[in-house]
């Protein structure tokens, strides 16, 4: 399309409920907000994971093909030296994520924003672990969200929402990039219970033998 019917139709879109808690959930893991529009107000949403979650990547694109231009698409990322197989795809740049935008980054860096406690649902919770979840270890009913961009404060913001929201108790594990946060074992079914509702097939491996 040319660059006045991009605008009309742009001018068109608007974000649904779901898609609004699919990115609460992506913006806690591993999407990212990128401003490349001349007036510094519009963002796209970036989504990147490896080729073996291609159907996670497809799942993703299903709720947001309206809002891309260009179907997901392979591509080869060398990092020191190693090479990667890559799944990817970009939303078109829009206001309507500026707001997204504005909560969950200051000074470039990703934050957890004030009010995730009201954002935040079954659907973005199973979104996030699909992102950032695994199980600790194939001895331990304890799972894991890597977590560790964040900081001491955010972390507690995450800690407090899954407990007062969702009733699932959690510690602090350090690790050598920072911290993850820890869901105990007590808890963990009440966990599962709240995501595998939304949990894909193919992402099922990552609650292994609490299937």
């Amino acid at each position: 399309m040319n660059r006045n019917e991009l605008i009309a139709y742009k001018t068109g879109l608007k974000l649904t409920p779901i898609q609004r808690e699919i990115i609460v959930g992506k913006l806690l893991g591993d999407a990212h907000l990128a401003n490349n529009s001349p007036t510094g107000l519009k963002y796209k949403l970036m989504i990147q994971h490896s080729l073996n979650q291609k159907a996670y990547v497809d799942w993703l694109y299903g709720y947001f093909k309206d809002w891309v231009l260009t179907p997901p698409k392979e591509k080869d990322q060398i990092v020191n030296g190693k090479l990667y197989k890559k799944y990817w795809f970009n939303t078109l740049s829009h206001i309507a994520f500026r707001f997204y935008a504005l909560q969950f980054y200051q000074n470039g860096k990703k934050v957890v924003p004030k009010l995730i406690n009201h954002w935040l649902t079954p659907l973005g919770l199973a979104v996030w672990f699909m992102d950032d979840g695994s199980i600790k270890s194939k001895h331990h009913r304890a799972l894991i969200l890597n977590t560790q961009c964040y900081n001491d404060a955010d972390l507690k913001r995450l800690q407090d929402v899954l407990k007062l929201k969702f009733g699932i108790q959690t510690k602090l594990r350090n690790q050598k990039e920072g911290k993850q946060i820890y869901i105990l074992s007590e808890t963990v079914d009440q966990f599962v219970k709240i995501i595998r509702p939304f949990i894909l097939p193919e992402m099922e491996y990552k609650l292994n033998k609490l299937r």
